[in-house]
């Protein structure tokens, strides 16, 4: 069994706009980027010294070469991704104003069109670790039946799988209860569950965050982690539940923190080799998420969610 994580999910270029305080009709200046969750929890198991797969659609255009190109340079296995000649990569261009609200357009492109008769069900078979971090797979057809459909049977192969319901308002203005729904099915489907507080309580409507934690265990997950920013992650594996602690820095840009976290945790659980008894060892488990949120704290040092990733030397 190859010791490759495949993360399944969104490659896109987002769009940053430069000018300070303005909004996209006004805007002149943009930054091109890399983004997609599923790409920037690659990109962290690969400079950390493991090894992923990135399993997704982009336009056979040139943005979609870049990000191909991008996960490339950094030695993410990208046999796995479809260039799609009917359909654009897909966009997202993003401004942030003076009140810290975001300006979003989002132009959706070859992500949503992946079908299963695209994947390629012998390197999935092969792989010990499945991630579903998607922002949005779970928004349309033919992707979300793609996605959902992938995890079930990973579940059915007694895959390790790893879920993030990667909540963005933007996507499900007014949709929120459907990716509820949808992400109520990936989180019973899930061996590790990442939300942020936030999600837990959309997710479940609890503010409580024990009572919303045995909420998501009650529909299957097994291990949950709850991300709290500065103050670290409260971990449950059903039975124990302990808030690890994360270190201090000096914030700058949190974009891709919460990515980071679990490409730190699923590096980690690869390198074991046995996830789903790791996990089990409450100890061990909380080693593990102290790393991840030494990663993930590292991550909002610098600008940029790939270029701020540390390597192992730095973790350590």
């Amino acid at each position: 069994m190859s010791s490759s994580v495949i993360c399944i999910g969104e490659l896109l270029i987002d769009f940053f706009c430069t000018d300070v305080n303005i909004d996209l009709v006004d805007g002149q200046s943009f930054e091109k980027q890399a983004g997609g969750a599923p790409a920037n929890v690659c990109a962290t198991i690969v400079k950390l010294g493991g090894n992923a797969k990135f399993c997704g659609k982009v336009g056979n255009d040139p943005f979609g070469h870049f990000l191909k190109k991008t996960l490339d340079d950094l030695n993410v296995d990208t046999s796995m991704i479809v260039l799609d000649k009917e359909h654009p990569t897909t966009l997202a261009f993003v401004s942030l104003k003076a009140d810290g609200e975001r300006d979003f357009v989002f132009n959706r492109g070859a992500d949503a069109f992946l079908s299963e008769d695209e994947l390629d069900k012998k390197k999935l078979e092969e792989s010990n670790i499945l991630h579903f971090g998607s922002a949005t797979a779970l928004l349309e057809d033919p992707f979300q039946s793609t996605y959902l459909n992938a995890m079930r049977k990973a579940k059915e192969a007694d895959k390790f799988i790893s879920f993030d319901p990667n909540f963005r308002k933007d996507l499900w203005p007014d949709r929120i209860q459907t990716f509820i729904d949808l992400a109520k099915e990936g989180i019973a489907l899930a061996d590790f569950v990442k939300v942020s507080d936030d999600e837990l309580r959309i997710i479940t409507g609890m503010n409580d965050i024990k009572q919303g934690i045995l909420s998501l265990h009650n529909l299957g997950a097994k291990v949950i982690a709850v991300t709290l920013g500065k103050e670290g992650t409260f971990i449950s594996n059903g039975e124990n539940t302990e808030i690890v602690p994360s270190i201090k820095v000096n914030s700058i840009d949190s974009t891709g923190a919460g990515d980071a976290f679990v490409g730190a945790t699923l590096f980690q659980l690869a390198k074991a080799g046995d996830p789903k008894n790791t996990l089990e060892d409450f100890e061990h488990l909380k080693q593990v998420i102290t790393f991840s949120n030494r990663v993930g704290a590292m991550v909002c040092m610098k600008v940029g969610a790939i270029a701020a990733i540390p390597n192992i030397e730095e973790v350590s």
